[in-house]
């Protein structure tokens, strides 16, 4: 009577199971690179957003907030210089310390507002007429000029100014600059949906309006 064979002692029957046999993948790995690619697609995305998101929502060429930012640099770089101009000619030292302050103040939004277009995408100077991003803001021009602005004339008047006379010239000339400043920061908070360049010219129309008080005095110290 012949033994019955043990599956396991035949070598044949025992390669031929190893052979069919899948190797199993560990399950850690599966987990592993699945929680892998996740955090890749998730970084692409964050990425993308970041990038894509602040293109999509920024101010386009024709919006207010691009003629806000190009029109009121140019504003404010007439009142640097006038600042300028009575803080080394001007002999009251109140006068020539606001003018100190007002050319600071506004240089320092003046950068802010050409980092704004930068980050935009957009050039510093449009095609766009001035004051064309407010409604009817064209007929606020005088001689092309934008609302407060002096004429060549007064600039030249200004410059060749010295003491007494330069405070009272400055003064004068600053208050109108001012006031035109103002109407145009108002115009900024009521078109712009942007909360930066609604905060940044809110603090114009406050910080203006403060100095408009300190102008009018100063006036009946220097005459």
């Amino acid at each position: 009577m012949t033994a019955p064979v043990r599956p396991e002692a035949s070598a044949g029957s025992g390669s031929s199971e190893v052979l069919s046999e899948e190797p199993r993948r560990p399950r850690w790995r599966v987990g592993t690179i699945g929680v892998a690619l996740a955090i890749v697609v998730g970084l692409l995305l964050g990425y993308a957003a970041g990038l894509l998101t602040p293109r999509l929502l920024a101010p386009g060429e024709n919006s207010p907030e691009a003629g806000f930012a190009r029109d009121m640099s140019t504003h404010h770089a007439q009142a640097v210089e006038m600042g300028m101009l009575v803080a080394k000619n001007g002999s009251n030292p109140d006068v020539r310390s606001l003018g100190e302050d007002i050319a600071l103040t506004q240089q320092g939004q003046i950068g802010v507002m050409s980092q704004w277009l930068r980050d935009w995408h957009l050039e510093p100077t449009g095609s766009n007429p001035r004051m064309a991003w407010m409604p009817e803001g064209s007929a606020a021009l005088e001689n092309g000029l934008m609302p407060g602005m002096a004429t060549e004339a007064e600039m030249t008047a200004l410059r060749d100014a010295h003491g007494a006379a330069a405070d009272k010239l400055f003064l004068q000339l600053m208050l109108k600059h001012h006031l035109g400043g103002i109407h145009m920061a108002e115009a900024a908070v009521k078109l712009s949906d942007n909360d930066d360049v609604r905060w940044l010219a809110q603090t114009m129309v406050d910080g203006q309006r403060k100095e408009v008080t300190v102008i009018q005095s100063l006036q009946k110290v220097v005459g």
